[in-house]
Order: structure tokens, then C-alpha cells, then sequence
């Protein structure tokens, strides 16, 4: 029994060639596809990390102010076209329109009729007068008549009295026929006069049914049309109109903006602007300040900055929204060619605020440097460095908001 039980015993201790070498053939399989794994997930860590890295971002490129041909702003502003001659035109009496002769658009001259009016009381009032006149006018030519037979009679009368033939009295009473008739005549006189001028009352009542324009402009507005009621007094509840366009002299529009109090000391009279229409945003209008308006806005805190226009263009309409730039002055070109231009130009979107100071990034050695700025003027679309960006160099422009210094940065394709 003991003999069978240590046999049994080695039998159980010999090693299963066969089991091993099956465990031996799959270790590597299994080894290979950890690995495989490992390398996979390092990978994707090392992607995910180098893209969070470099940052995508457009650049601009510094370049030098130009030497001449632009001026930096000092200052930008909005404000309105407006005209310093615009009027709506009415009649001057209350009456019926029998004409309308304008229609938005139009160009009228001086003095050219836009509207009549309904004259019959008026023309009636201009006979009666002239008849009256032409009475008063009659009646003098009588008295006038009148006068000189009696001055004949008192000569009569007074060679007669020397001669005993008719009394003293007689030759007073002839005189005093005279003076009387004279008195008479020259009170004519005065009457005619008063006819004359009823009729040249009556002549303006009838010319006030006649609407000119009173200067050249275009008609922005017709307020009125045939058979209604016009008048210079609102009345009629409602009714009646009290102007029958408005006219507008192009010749006299300008610019007016409200400028900050705090920068009103950059705006000088006579200094050059740069004029944009919202409507037009690429064209520039050349411009210049007229005056700053000696009163501020207490609510607002603004002044008022009239601005000339120094090109007229059909273009340009009353109310249209501008955007200005006020210009540094002209300088004489012996001292511009002393003073040459300072500082650099970048896109305004290459500059920002942080906290109390202007930076811009600058790409170097595809990495985002930070540059505190000292800032000058606009130019067009472009913002004047004088210090911390030189010439040549490339800046980060509208760049995200993770954007640090030493980022790492993979500039855009443009």
C-alpha cells in the first residue's frame, strides 16, 4: 500500500508538457494588445495636449505710418446731416388751393411758383379799389376845374374894384371861393392817394394767392393737395394745412455731431474731418469743423459741433446718419518734412484692454507675447502705436479670450 500511494503521489507531480506550452503560445498575443492600447491612449493624451496648446489665430503685420497722405484722428464721433435752410412753405392768407405745381424731388428755383390759391375775393377787392381810384382821380380833375374859373373870377373882380365897378366885398368873397376850392382840391389830393394805396393792398392780398418758393432747394415734402384749405394759422380743427411742402436748400447742408465734454478740447475750429454715411460706409467725405456751439447739454454732456461738408454730392441727404473723424491740424510741409511720422499701424482688433492698459500679442517663435502699448490716433481702419510694436512685426488680431502671454499659437490659413 505504501509503495502504490508514492507512486501515486510522483505521478501527480510531473509537469503537463502540453498545458504549458498552450499557456506559453497566448502570453504574447495578450502582451501585444496592452501595448497596442497604451500607445493608443498616449497618443490621443499627446494629440488632446498639443492641440489645447496651440491656439488658432489670425495675424496682421505692423506697418509704418505713412509719410504723408493721412492724418490720425483725435477723435470720433456720430451725429446727422441737417440743413440750415429748410422751410415748409405755406400761404401767407386763408384759402382754397386751386393749384399744386410740386412733387417730392423737384428742383425749384427762387421765387418759382409751387401753389395758387383761390383769388376770386381777392381780384373783386383789387376792382373795387381801382374803380375807387379811378372816382377819386374824376372827382379831382372837377374841383380841379372848379378852381381855376375862380381864381379867373377873383382877377376880374379885382381889376373891377379899382374901377368902382363891383364892391370890396365882392373881391373877398371871390377869393375866399378860391382858397375854399383849393382846399378842396388838395383834400382830392389826399383821397386819390388813399386809393392808390387800397390798391396796391388789394394788388398784395391777390399776389398772397400766388405761393413762390423762397430759396432754391428740393422738395423733400408735398403737405397738401388741389381743394384743400391752407392757412399759416392752425385752425379748423384739424382741416386745414398750414404749409403745402417743405423745401430744402441742398447747398447748406452740414454735418452735426455731439462731442463728449471731456474731449471737447480736441475738436479745433478750421481742423480737417473724415465724413462717412452709414449708407456709404466706403466713401470719405472730406470735411471741416465750422464751430463748436458755446452751449453743453447738461443731460447728455455734450456739446454741439457744426461740421462743413467740402463736397456736395446728390448723395448727400438731410437726416442721413455720418460717423467723423476729427483730423489732427494740417501742418506746413517744410514742418512735416522735419517731423517724421511716428509709431506704427495695426488693425484695430489687434489692440485690447486689460485692466487699465492697451496690449497687443505679438506671434514670436509661434508662441503669443504680451505688449503693453502706448496708443495714438485712428487711421481708417487702423489704430496708431507710438511704443511697444515695432515695424515688420506680426500681432494677433481679434484673438480668442483664452489667449495668454507664452501661449503657444498655429497661426490660420488665410
Amino acid at each position: 500500500m505504501g509503495v502504490m500511494e508514492n507512486s501515486d503521489l510522483l505521478k501527480e507531480l510531473r509537469i503537463d508538457r502540453g498545458a504549458v506550452e498552450e499557456t506559453t503560445s497566448r502570453r504574447p498575443l495578450w502582451i501585444g494588445v496592452g501595448l497596442v492600447v497604451l500607445v493608443a491612449i498616449a497618443g490621443g493624451v499627446w494629440f488632446a495636449a498639443s492641440g489645447r496648446s496651440a491656439l488658432p489665430v489670425t495675424t496682421a503685420v505692423a506697418r509704418s505710418m505713412p509719410e504723408s497722405g493721412a492724418s490720425a484722428s483725435v477723435l470720433d464721433a456720430t451725429g446727422y446731416v441737417t440743413a440750415r435752410r429748410a422751410a415748409t412753405v405755406s400761404a401767407q392768407i386763408t384759402g382754397t388751393l386751386t393749384e399744386v405745381l410740386i412733387e417730392e424731388g423737384d428742383h425749384v428755383k427762387d421765387g418759382q411758383v409751387i401753389a395758387r390759391l383761390d383769388d376770386t375775393a381777392q381780384r373783386a377787392q383789387l376792382a373795387q379799389a381801382e374803380a375807387q381810384l379811378h372816382a377819386a382821380q374824376a372827382t379831382l380833375v372837377q374841383w380841379q376845374s372848379q378852381l381855376d374859373q375862380a381864381r379867373r373870377d377873383a382877377k376880374r373882380a379885382s381889376d373891377m374894384v379899382g374901377r368902382k365897378l363891383v364892391s370890396q366885398q365882392a373881391v373877398e368873397q371871390a377869393q375866399t371861393q378860391v382858397d375854399t376850392l383849393g382846399a378842396q382840391l388838395a383834400t382830392q389830393r389826399r383821397t386819390i392817394e388813399l386809393g392808390e394805396a387800397a390798391v396796391r393792398s388789394a394788388r398784395v392780398q391777390l399776389d398772397y394767392c400766388t405761393v413762390r418758393a423762397p430759396f432754391t432747394g428740393v422738395v423733400i415734402a408735398k403737405a397738401a393737395q388741389v381743394g384743400e384749405i391752407v392757412s399759416p394759422f392752425s385752425a379748423g380743427g384739424g382741416f386745414t394745412r398750414t404749409g403745402v411742402g417743405t423745401i430744402v436748400d441742398m447747398d447748406s447742408l452740414e454735418v452735426e455731431v455731439d462731442v463728449n465734454e471731456a474731449y471737447i478740447g480736441r475738436v479745433v475750429a478750421g481742423n480737417p474731418v473724415d465724413s462717412v454715411l452709414n449708407a456709404y460706409p466706403d466713401w470719405k467725405i472730406p470735411s471741416h469743423v465750422i464751430a463748436i456751439i458755446p452751449t453743453a447739454d447738461r443731460s447728455k454732456a455734450t456739446v454741439k459741433v457744426r461740421i462743413g461738408i467740402d463736397a456736395k454730392d446728390p448723395r448727400i441727404v438731410p437726416d442721413m446718419g455720418v460717423r467723423v473723424a476729427f483730423l489732427e491740424e494740417k501742418k506746413p510741409a517744410a514742418q512735416a518734412q522735419k517731423q517724421a511720422p511716428r509709431g506704427v499701424l495695426v488693425p484695430v482688433g489687434a489692440v485690447r484692454k486689460d485692466g487699465d492698459k492697451d496690449i497687443v500679442y505679438v506671434v514670436r517663435e509661434q508662441k503669443a507675447l504680451r505688449r503693453a502699448v502706448t496708443l495714438g490716433g485712428s487711421v481708417g481702419d487702423s489704430r496708431q502705436v507710438l511704443a511697444g510694436v515695432a515695424s515688420g512685426e506680426t500681432v494677433i488680431v481679434d484673438g480668442p479670450s483664452e489667449l495668454k502671454d507664452g501661449v503657444a499659437v498655429k497661426v490660420a490659413a488665410p
